[in-house]
């Protein structure tokens, strides 16, 4: 579906190049180009996991390896979400009105399908599946807000910023709990975690408020941003969504957190330097980003701007 969206642009531009698809259609939006962006968007929403096209991400979080799911999680969503932004913002700003309501729409549709079956999840790696459809409902908030607030793509990027290491930091403590592959990975296996290993229940517990998006974490300062900006662009009516499924969020995430420090547990984990490594990194990242955020956002700003220009001139 993709590929014949982007054989569709070709067909009504007659270029592949980003500029040359702008000056294209500068002169107007032809039926032919809009079936082609459709169809586009159609295979991002696939690629970054976003409802209804999500289908296939709890199954494979939870088939896959950990590692790769943990690859998965992160890479696989920037990147969708990089591209999506360099052709919707550089290649096809004529159709900003067009993008605009069918993006928001598809952000509603994912904060509430990724948030409510989330809920019912009791494997962790389903679980965070799901959560990766809802974060993507939060970042898709910021691109439909970037067509009327330019500060709409720094704020996709500082969230998809603090998303990559709070995420790569759940998983790898879901790594080390995990003993073998396919076990230790229920929610119920984190009983008693915070008693046998204190430090990486602190983690994991900061991981789990950061996606909850509590202060003093950078999900907290990453919601913000993407909630100011939709403000700012008259989206109230979907920030009032995603702040009402933050706090339906609120409930898998601390389930994690009250099994660790509530029951009695018993079992030993796996950790390796490397583990150790990444899941302190990230600890220690996430919460930077959420007391300093403004540095951060400053530089994501600075980098939207040299990447359109960059894009611009060549």
């Amino acid at each position: 579906i993709f590929i014949y969206g982007v054989a569709l642009i070709y067909g009504a531009t007659g270029t592949t190049s980003l500029p040359g698809v702008v000056a294209a259609a500068e002169g107007g939006a032809s039926t032919l180009l809009v079936a082609g962006a459709a169809m586009m968007l159609v295979g991002f929403c696939f690629k970054i996991a976003a409802a209804p096209f999500h289908m296939w991400t709890p199954d494979v979080y939870e088939g896959a390896p950990t590692i790769v799911t943990a690859f998965m999680s992160v890479g696989a969503k920037v990147g969708g979400f990089a591209a999506l932004l360099r052709i919707l913002m550089v290649a096809l700003p004529t159709l900003g009105e067009t993008w605009a309501t069918a993006i928001s729409f598809l952000a509603a549709l994912t904060l509430i399908v990724g948030n409510l079956l989330a809920i019912a999840q009791p494997n962790i790696k389903r679980m965070l599946g799901y959560s990766s459809i809802a974060h993507a409902g939060y970042i898709l908030i910021a691109v439909s807000a970037s067509f009327s607030n330019p500060d709409g793509i720094s704020a996709a990027l500082f969230y998809m910023f603090a998303y990559t290491f709070t995420t790569l930091g759940a998983f790898a403590v879901v790594v080390a709990v995990e003993r073998k592959e396919g076990e230790g990975v229920m929610l119920e296996d984190y009983k008693g975690l915070a008693k046998r290993y204190p430090w990486i229940a602190a983690c994991m517990t900061v991981f789990m408020l950061s996606l909850t998006g509590v202060p003093p974490t950078g999900g907290f300062a990453a919601k913000f941003f993407v909630f100011d900006t939709a403000i700012e662009a008259g989206l109230v009516w979907l920030v009032l969504i995603g702040v009402m499924t933050s706090v339906i969020s609120a409930y898998y995430y601390l389930r994690v957190v009250f099994y660790m420090y509530m029951y009695e547990g018993e079992g030993e984990m796996v950790m390796k330097p490397s583990l150790v490594s990444a899941v302190v990194i990230a600890a220690v990242a996430t919460l930077l980003l959420g007391i300093l955020p403004g540095t951060w956002f400053d530089l994501a700003r600075q980098a939207v701007i040299q990447s359109v220009q960059a894009v611009a001139g060549g």
